[in-house]
């Protein structure tokens, strides 16, 4: 069988994706056992495929970023059966306690892909031998990506976390709470870390790990939340000089035949059909129910589409229909059923139509997740330039996400008046205006990303009347009190050091 990303190490050393045990329930590593198992290129290449396991959706419900990243936020809503994990709900509505299953389930998975990536790192330090010295390199270095990727969910969903940097052992699982700018600070320390010594691209069975593209990628993210403008933009230009393009469909970015393209840079690989299974588990958890033998789930609202532009004729920004299922469009190769939703729409990315995944295996997609795009790095661009007071620079990114978007038109036939850009449709953007732009960024960033799982997080970045102003028709919202979820009831209750 084929070799893929998403493998454990034998001997039970550490946790498969579809465990529901939570980190501080592992038993500590052991600086014996890193000592030991790193003696060749064939362990520490198995110890580094572990670390990219709890990154996997192959479990919709044991992986819940999608629950904290937008049905928190104004772009989705819970959907399913009324009762029906009721958590999400809970999370929809801001009655959110320490005890609710997707904050215990994105804490608990973020800590355990980082305490993998620590037992990698504690076990390739420059004195082993073992591994040579270009193999370590490069081990070492995704290590550091899938940290810093993990602690950048963390640090963004609660705030000031415990920083655990060395593998779990007896003496040090517990932790005291670090602010969130030491975590941010550790971040850029692994991104900077592993871009200098990650590779351009991969190939083969090697495609879906972290590259340099990535590490910048994610740095350049990390300062834009950091609000650290001017290096935000710097880092997201060399991420430009690397290479990537656009695809020319805005659609070509969820579809299992053109995935892993040039505008991938990093993505969550699924494969469908494996045992154990690696199949992208959000193309059941998302599609609607009854005969297409969905759950239902994640109902994009009516704020988000009315956030899609339109021509001066009413045509419609094409990220719309690619985006959401809707009344009067077939969704993939079926007709819209208004009984599927309960706000009017459903959600097509990460969906799959059943000429490709049939409803018997439905829960075990093509599709992979995209973590880091090369549009999400030209609106980080943008953004940053226009915030460091230079709005005529924000403006070339900026249009070319708004170009590739309506230019869709000209490589998708299958458009309404395809062949042919609609007249007036998302016209290169000209005013220079800081604030006008600052508005016409973050719409854009709300279609071009939407039901990306990263929504709630720009929320809470743009400030309290922001953030109050998007979430106005929830009653609990308190910026104050949800700007971060709270820590789990799991860590408060085994961790000594945390301030109750």
């Amino acid at each position: 069988m084929k070799r893929y990303l998403y493998i454990t190490l034998a001997g039970g050393l550490l946790l498969s994706a579809s465990s529901c045990k939570k980190v501080l329930d592992q038993p500590p590593l052991g600086t014996y056992q890193a000592a030991t198992f790193f003696n060749s290129t064939a362990n520490a290449k198995s110890a580094v495929n572990a670390a990219y396991v709890p990154l996997s959706y192959s479990d919709a419900f044991g992986n819940e970023g999608w629950v904290l990243g937008d049905v928190a936020s104004d772009d989705a809503v819970k959907g399913g059966l009324t009762g029906d994990q009721a958590d999400i709900d809970n999370i929809n509505n801001f009655n959110i306690l320490n005890t609710n299953s997707a904050v215990e389930s994105v804490w608990g998975r973020s800590y355990n892909g980082i305490s993998k990536a620590n037992f990698v790192l504690d076990g390739l330090p420059d004195g082993n031998k073992a591994v040579p010295d270009a193999d370590k390199a490069t081990i070492n270095a995704q290590a550091k990506f899938l940290r810093a990727y993990y602690y950048f969910t963390l640090a963004n969903a609660y705030g000031n976390i415990p920083l655990r940097l060395q593998t779990a052992t007896a003496d040090n699982l517990n932790a005291p709470a670090v602010p969130q700018a030491q975590v941010y600070a550790q971040i850029e320390k692994d991104c900077t870390e592993a871009a200098a010594a990650l590779p351009t691209a991969w190939t083969g069975a090697d495609l879906g790990r972290a590259t340099k593209g990535a590490a910048l990628a994610l740095l350049a993210k990390t300062y834009l939340f950091e609000a650290k403008y001017t290096q935000a933009a710097q880092t997201a230009q060399q991420v430009e000089a690397l290479g990537y393009a656009l695809t020319n469909k805005f659609t070509d970015n969820f579809s299992a035949s053109t995935k892993n393209n040039t505008e991938a840079i990093f993505s969550i690989q699924h494969t469908a059909g494996l045992s154990p299974k690696q199949g992208n588990a959000l193309n059941q958890a998302f599609a609607p129910r009854g005969a297409l033998n969905g759950y239902g789930f994640f109902q994009p609202t009516q704020s988000l589409v009315d956030n899609f532009e339109k021509s001066p004729t009413g045509v419609v920004d094409p990220r719309l229909d690619y985006t959401v299922g809707r009344a009067g469009k077939p969704y993939f190769d079926s007709a819209f059923d208004p009984s599927w939703t309960a706000t009017g729409y459903v959600t097509k990315k990460y969906i799959q139509p059943l000429s490709e995944i049939p409803v018997a295996t439905k829960g075990d997609g093509n599709v992979n997740v995209e973590v880091l795009r090369f549009a999400d790095v030209l609106l980080i661009e943008a953004e940053a330039f226009n915030e460091a007071n230079n709005p005529t620079a924000a403006l070339v990114p900026l249009n070319k996400v708004r170009k590739r978007a309506r230019e869709s038109y000209i490589y998708d036939i299958t458009l309404a008046g395809g062949g042919v850009v609609p007249a007036g449709l998302l016209p290169d953007i000209t005013t220079t205006n800081q604030t006008q732009l600052r508005d016409i960024i973050r719409k854009e960033r709300r279609s071009e990303l939407a039901l990306e799982f990263g929504r709630y997080y720009d929320i809470i970045r743009y400030g309290s009347a922001y953030a109050t102003n998007a979430l106005k028709d929830i009653p609990n919202f308190s910026f104050t009190a949800n700007k971060f979820f709270p820590i789990p009831f799991s860590e408060v209750s085994t961790n000594k050091l945390l301030v109750k």
